[in-house]
């Protein structure tokens, strides 16, 4: 699984990437975390606000961190 974290490294986007890498442990998943930073790359998903979460290329969050859980139930989904 590939899940990736847009943003520019701030507070939020490195909260994301940390809540991310928990969630996809707790659930037991094999996941490459990888963090986009490049502005054009971001602009390319689509988001207008960082941090956004993309899993295996779908863009599942933008502008938030989500929890631990809620990530959870997103790499779930995305596994099944």
């Amino acid at each position: 699984m590939n899940i990736k974290i847009l943003g520019s490294g701030c507070k939020k986007c490195v909260a994301l990437a940390e809540n991310a890498t928990a969630a996809a442990r707790a659930e037991g998943v094999d996941a490459e975390i990888e963090k986009v930073t490049d502005i054009i790359a971001i602009a390319g998903y689509g988001i207008m606000s960082t941090p956004g979460l993309v899993i295996n290329e779908k863009v599942v969050s933008s502008g938030r961190v989500l929890t631990v859980a809620d990530i959870g139930m997103l790499v779930k989904e995305a596994a099944a």
